[in-house]
């Protein structure tokens, strides 16, 4: 049943995970008095017109990864700067006493500059904030720089670190930064194989003096970027659903029913097709696009087409980021991923997070080393 701003499902699992659902009295005004705020400090985010922006150069760094790899030099492959770190506080007269981290999540900081202007953006928060923390920390970078922050998606290894990172940082962010996500639909409570799967805290970014920007179509990010909007399924690619979600606002937490598709909302969990996912790119001039994208549900393809069709430029000189070729996608479905990336003809493609192994070996394979393996603190920079 739909009730205000709230929907109730008795008998709910999620009654045990995130205690009673709103259902009238203090909990409808409060989830009302929630929604007034979130209308308050939400805004649809400044579209993408017939302009692209461009920038002179771009350095995009693997600020959580899965991996971190010891011992590769950096190297200069395909006109991409490829610099490698993954260890901090060597001197002669010490043992090291920090060391970057891996797990199993995603954060990158994209660095652009357009002759001496210079924006900052941090797309995604990874799984824990003590490892993003810990890794800004080494990389020395500053969230007092940030001039956006995107979300690609509501998985909580896209998220995680997120409320971490904003209390950390409280008063030092600059006031009133947009924050980008694709939709209401990235708010929504989810279910993955294992149970709950948590939930986007609308209140933490909210509170945190962000503004926060629905991006369903193509906009423009921080003057330099853009996100793709929402993802069409134009190709071959059958996208993994690995989570469900449900509708309704649960103790503060969730996605606001009226502002979800009638279809959507069921009182019960559905499959999650991740129509709310979007992916960043930068139009390095004389390069093509770099596609950054994040986590791929909608399937890889289909992302760096979306940027294709939103930017109206066909060039893409890097993709980079997780494509979610994995298990049970087999070696026909991976061989068809390449081949369209072979018809597409990246310069460089920038594997990263949840794109399986056996994705890497067969894209090495066939695209030789215009295929690079990502891992913590890397940071590829493409430049004009």
């Amino acid at each position: 049943m739909l009730f205000g701003g709230c929907n109730c499902v008795p008998g709910s699992s999620l009654l045990s995970a995130y205690g009673s659902l709103c259902a009238g009295g203090a909990g409808y005004v409060s989830a009302m008095i929630g929604a007034m705020v979130a209308n308050a400090r939400t805004e649809s985010a400044p579209k993408l017109g017939r302009d692209v922006p461009k920038v002179d150069r771009l350095a995009v760094r693997m600020v959580t990864d899965n991996i971190v790899i010891q011992f590769v030099p950096p190297e200069t492959r395909h006109g991409v700067t490829i610099e490698r770190r993954s260890r901090a506080n060597l001197t002669e007269e010490a043992p090291p006493r920090t060391a970057l981290n891996g797990e199993w999540g995603l954060s990158m900081h994209a660095q652009s500059h357009r002759g001496a202007e210079e924006r900052n953006v941090l797309v995604d928060f990874g799984y824990t904030p003590e490892v993003l923390l810990n890794n800004m920390s080494i990389l020395n970078i500053d969230p007092a720089a940030f001039d956006a922050l995107v979300l690609s998606h509501g998985h909580y290894d896209h998220f995680g670190g997120m409320v971490g990172f904003l209390k950390s940082n409280k008063g030092m962010l600059k006031k009133d930064i947009p924050f980008y996500v694709g939709g209401e639909d990235a708010f929504c409570i989810r279910r993955n194989p294992s149970g709950q799967f948590g939930a986007l805290d609308r209140n933490a970014i909210l509170d945190s003096d962000l503004v926060l920007m629905m991006s369903e179509v193509p906009a423009i990010v921080a003057d330099h970027a853009f996100t793709t909007g929402r993802i069409g399924q134009r190709t071959f690619e059958k996208p993994l659903q690995p989570s469900s979600e449900i509708v309704g606002i649960f103790d503060g937490f969730g996605c606001f029913p009226d502002k979800m598709p009638a279809a959507k909302n069921t009182g019960t969990y559905i499959p999650d097709d991740f129509d709310h996912e979007i992916g960043t790119a930068y139009m390095v001039k004389g390069k093509g696009l770099v596609v950054l994208t994040s986590c791929s549900h909608r399937g890889v393809i289909n992302t760096v087409k979306q940027a294709q069709e939103a930017s109206g430029v066909d060039k893409v000189h890097a993709v980079i980021g997780g494509f979610h070729i994995v298990p049970p996608l087999n070696d026909d479905y991976i061989r068809q991923t390449i081949d369209a990336f072979k018809e597409i003809d990246p310069d460089i493609l920038i594997p990263a997070h949840c794109t399986g192994d056996r994705f890497y070996d067969l894209a090495r394979d066939a695209m030789g080393d215009k295929v690079v393996h990502s891992a913590v603190g890397t940071r590829f920079v493409f430049a004009a």
